[in-house]
Parts: structure tokens; sequence; C-alpha cells
């Protein structure tokens, strides 16, 4: 097309200028083309570069940034979050189940000889930590919600990403029981494999909160996504439950110097802190996957809300 253009030019220059000038024409007229060509090319090249600069690269300091950001942007609605599905649970189970384990934990002759309480605390202590579970999932849910609302540039609510994770309960626990069980299995075998296990699962519930894939479909297209950045979602994990344990275990000892109500009422409030952190952590992350993976756009990742 372009050789075109210049034989049509040289042709109309022959036929109103001397033959000199008119290949004179000719080669200037090659030469612009050339660099137009050579600017397209260089142009296409950045183009290509940066495409791919961005895809397939998961940034954990992008994650961290991305994760405060959000709950700096929506602080009220995330520690509410926490506090509901989170630190409340705490508080009521640990004044529910503290004064059984203390009386254990301080051999009391009572608690020691008698079987049936034993197995009771057992028994509560069991029924505790489904509790705890539960909960922890429904945080998770509703924390996907808001961020992603959030990272698509809308005011997250609160009854919103409530009824979001009402609504996806059985489902969640669901992937929550399987991908919990099957991590332990793997980890009883051999530690490093349970450990890439739960990592290819990690995303299985922002998946299917968003994507709606159902229970093994939100699990396969987990593993799909976290090819490849298993290693960079461990290090982001390891990273946050590190900064967490230290910061638990120091209000903690703090907390415990004062004993009694004032202790359970801060234990409750940083387990509700970090639960969010990390929840927020996990939504963030998926939408960095599905951003470095797929190139999709966060408009496109909240299509499915609106």
């Amino acid at each position: 097309m372009l050789q075109s253009a210049v034989l049509a030019d040289t042709g109309n220059t022959r036929n109103n200028a001397s033959p000199l000038d008119g290949a004179r024409r000719s080669w200037q007229i090659y030469f612009e083309v050339a660099e137009l060509d050579s600017a397209a090319a260089r142009g296409k090249a950045i183009m290509t570069t940066a495409t791919l600069g961005r895809l397939g690269r998961f940034e954990i300091g992008r994650v961290f940034n991305s994760t405060f950001a959000v709950i700096t942007r929506n602080i009220g609605l995330c520690v509410g979050l926490g506090l509901l599905f989170a630190g409340l649970p705490t508080l009521l189970i640990r004044l529910w189940t503290q004064p059984q384990m203390e009386a254990v934990m301080n051999g009391d002759p009572s608690a020691m000889a008698d079987p049936n309480a034993m197995l009771r605390n057992s028994y509560l202590s069991i029924l505790a930590g489904l509790i705890s579970f539960v909960f922890t999932l429904l945080l998770q849910s509703s924390q996907v919600r808001a961020t992603i609302e959030d990272l698509n540039g809308r005011r997250p609510s609160f009854g919103d990403s409530v009824q979001i994770a009402i609504r996806f309960l059985l489902p969640t626990l669901a992937i929550g029981l399987l991908v919990g069980i099957g991590s332990a299995l793997a980890m009883i075998a051999l530690i490093v494999p349970g450990i890439i296990l739960w990592l290819g699962w990690s995303m299985s519930v922002p998946v299917l909160i968003q994507e709606r894939l159902g229970v093994f479909g939100s699990m396969s297209r987990s593993r799909a996504l976290t090819k490849g950045n298993r290693w960079s979602l461990f290090g982001l994990f390891l990273i946050l439950v590190i900064i967490a344990m230290v910061i638990q275990w120091g209000i903690l000892v703090v907390l415990l110097l004062f004993g009694g109500i004032l202790a359970e009422l801060g234990a409750a409030v940083v387990q509700a802190v970090v639960s969010m952190v990390l929840s927020v952590a996990t939504a963030v992350s998926y939408v960095e996957l599905r951003q470095v993976k797929e190139g999709t756009s966060v408009d496109e990742l909240a299509k499915i809300f609106s």
C-alpha cells in the first residue's frame, strides 16, 4: 500500500517535472515512509514490552500497598467486619471456655480428677474451633466483596458485604473443609507438599464469591490462578503472619498484666485486626493475580456485582 502511494506520487511528479526532480522526490517520499514505519515498529515494541512486563509478575510490595490502602479508605467498614466476624466470636468463646481451661492449666484437683469434665472441655474446644472457623470464612467472604467494590472505585457498604457472606456461607464452608482436610492430609505425609497444596487453593473463596464457579470449580480455578506465583504468595502470607504474631504477642503480654475482662477484650480486638488484614490481603492477591495473569481490569472483575 505504501509502495503504491510512492509510485502514484512518482508518476504525478514525472508528468510535471524533470526526470531528475522526479527521482529526487521519489527517494524523499521513500525515506519519509521508512521513518514512519520505523517509528510505528518502535511504538509497537514498547507496547509489547510494557504488556509483557505487567503480565506474569506478582509483586508483594504492590499487594501490601493495595491492602493497606483499601483498609485506610474503608477503616470503619473493615474494622466493623473484623469485630463482627472475628472479635466478637473470639471474645464470647474465650469467656465461655476460659474458666474450664484455666482450671485444667492450674491443676485444679476437681477438674483433673473428673473424666467427664475433661471430656466436656474437649467438646467445648472442638465446638469453639468450629464456630471460629465459620466466622473466619464469613469475614473473608465479606472482605472480598468490600475489597473489589473499593478497587472498582465504588463505596462498599456494610450490609451488602454481610449479605454476600451469608449467601455464600454453605459453599464457602464446603471449600474451607475440603481445603483444610486436604492440606492437613498432605502435611502428614510431607510438610512442603501440604503448603503448596494449601497455596494452590488459597484463592478458592475469592473465586467462589467473584466468579460463581461452585465448590470444585473454584478450587480448580484457584490452582490455575496461583500457578507460577505460589512461592510469592507464600512469602506474602509468611510476612503478614510474622508481623501479626509479633504485634499480637506484644499487645497480649501487656494486656495480661492487667488480666480479667480487659485482657479478653484486648485479645478479641487484636484477633479482629489480624483477621481483617489477612482477609483483605487475600482479596487483593486475587485481584492482583487476575490482573497479572489475564490482564483483567478491576471494572471487569466487578461486573458480576453490577
